[in-house]
């Protein structure tokens, strides 16, 4: 009878990938200019390069649709989002969308929860700042793509599988974005990049591409399938 021995690895968080580095570095080095911006010249960023939905309304700032993502409002903010995206970031990059795919799928995540924010917020004048709409999206990847990994819920010494961590984490901004809607929390946000980076995945990766035209054609009829039989020689 062979016994089989299984170890079980705790680690804090995966490998630090090139694009997942590049990000955080990105992140941390605006976060400074922000607080010399503020602190010693007295000007907001967020005004400018946040996500400001009248400003893309009505003055065409497109440019905030990424901007935003690079901004925080504060340490714990940041060190929050960086957290995360280095924890389960490296291996969505590793073993999923690779360097360039994954600096992809991060912007689609945050222009996403940028357009859904717009969507619902329409005619504010405030700037949403932050990485957690690209975040949240990272989280739905590692949900999909390592569901069945158990996370410890920090500081609770509390196992819970990816997939019900993430519908967790949905149904609590589901019901903050209808009843906590002046906490400073861009939780429409939050939940427009987990929308975005479900159906990117279901749709380019899971799935084969919608071809809506595929959809009015009649479907081909099978061709008759022949069996050739070898009778030998006469």
């Amino acid at each position: 009878m062979n016994m089989h021995k299984y170890q079980v690895q705790w680690t804090l968080g995966g490998r630090l990938t090139p694009m997942v580095k590049i990000l955080i570095i990105i992140n941390c080095a605006v976060f400074l200019i922000q607080l010399i911006s503020e602190k010693i010249i007295g000007y907001d960023l967020s005004l400018i390069l946040g996500l400001v939905p009248q400003s893309i309304i009505k003055h065409f700032y497109i440019w905030q649709f990424v901007t935003y993502l690079f901004l925080h409002g504060s340490i714990l903010h940041l060190l929050f989002n960086m957290l995360v995206l280095w924890m389960l970031g490296g291996e969505i990059e590793e073993k999923v969308f690779w360097l360039k795919g994954f600096l992809k799928y991060y912007f689609i995540c945050g222009i996403g929860a940028a357009l859904f924010n717009i969507i619902f917020s329409y005619g504010s004048y405030v700037p949403i700042i932050g990485a957690s709409g690209a975040i949240y999206g990272i989280l739905v990847a590692y949900a999909i793509f390592f569901g069945n990994r158990e996370l410890i819920l920090f500081p609770f010494p509390v196992l819970i599988r990816a997939k019900y961590f993430v519908l967790f984490i949905v149904a609590i901004e589901l019901v903050s974005s209808i009843f906590y809607t002046t906490d400073g929390i861009a939780h429409v946000a939050h939940l427009g990049g987990m929308v975005a980076g479900y159906l990117y995945i279901m749709y380019k990766i899971k799935r084969p591409p919608l071809n809506f035209r595929n959809w009015f054609q009649k479907p081909a009829k099978p061709k008759p399938k022949f069996t050739i039989i070898d009778g030998g020689h006469a």
